[in-house]
């Protein structure tokens, strides 16, 4: 019988990389995104490619009782889920005395209840089935701080710890789970911090800008997929990738406060740069 996945966010992106190469091996996948027209033209590049099949969904994951039905119907389908990739996430930041509540809500809603709300809705499946794999896409900014993406970097150093806790409590039980942490990686979130309906807010860093000046630059999507795969294959707990970005975490856990002040004072030369005129 072949493997079975879920992903979420998998109409760009990580996503739909991770659901064209995951095709490539033969496993079958439903594609969920609220981007309902771009889900369904990577669905339907998959099925033309007839190594796998694919069936893409309309998913808004801050909807609980959607992401559950849509878990419901991938078992009914297909008589298991070994897989789901709990990747949708949106970026928000900026200056933090410019953002609102709304701003924090939609971030937490999107980037942690989203990820909740799948792990609630796959983990029973899993558990009864006698095993499968939880993936989070968290960020290695899950593990390191950054200035003006204070939302961002709370919601995913929350999708690290509650991943890592639920590893230690059901990897007895088969259930798997694995939480992504890469580096700033070419993806479209690098364009998108703020979503369109929410009030705008000054950004005084452009995070593709700030990611291009860090050590290691940005990270190439194909290498992230390569790392992913090879995660879940090895059943490693934690993904910090690429080596820059191990670098950096190591140095952070070594000295946090000096990591933070080196931070502070490249984000304050960034953001005054970026403030000049021309």
């Amino acid at each position: 019988m072949a493997r079975t996945a879920l992903i979420t966010g998998a109409a760009s992106g990580i996503g739909a990389s991770l659901a064209l190469a995951l095709a490539e091996r033969g496993v079958v996948l439903v594609l969920a995104d609220i981007d309902a027209v771009g889900v369904e033209m990577v669905a339907d590049e998959i099925n033309r490619g007839g190594r796998s099949s694919a069936t893409a969904v309309a998913l808004d994951v801050r909807d609980a009782a959607a992401v559950q039905a849509v878990v419901d119907e991938a078992v009914a389908a297909h008589g298991r889920l070994d897989m789901i990739f709990n990747n949708a996430g949106i970026g928000v930041g900026g200056d933090t005395l410019e953002l609102s509540v709304a701003h924090w809500d939609r971030c937490i809603d999107v980037n942690l209840r989203g990820v909740i709300h799948g792990v609630q809705a796959a983990l029973p499946h899993m558990v009864r089935q006698g095993g499968g794999y939880i993936v989070n896409t968290a960020s290695l900014a899950g593990l390191i701080p950054s200035p003006y993406l204070a939302p961002y970097v709370a919601t995913k150093h929350a999708v690290v710890g509650l991943t890592l806790s639920l590893r230690a409590e059901f990897e007895g039980q088969g259930v798997h789970f694995i939480a992504l942490c890469p580096g700033f990686t070419d993806t479209p979130i690098l364009d998108k911090t703020m979503p369109g309906d929410l009030p705008p807010v000054a950004q005084p860093v452009s995070v593709r800008r700030l990611a291009a000046g860090t050590p290691g630059g940005i990270y190439e999507l194909d290498g992230l997929i390569a790392d992913i795969i090879r995660a879940v294959e090895r059943n490693d707990p934690l993904l910090v990738t690429p080596a820059t970005a191990r670098a950096a975490w190591r140095t952070y856990r070594l000295s946090p406060s000096r990591m933070l002040r080196l931070i502070g004072r490249a984000a304050t030369r960034k953001a005054a740069q970026l403030r000049q005129p021309g």
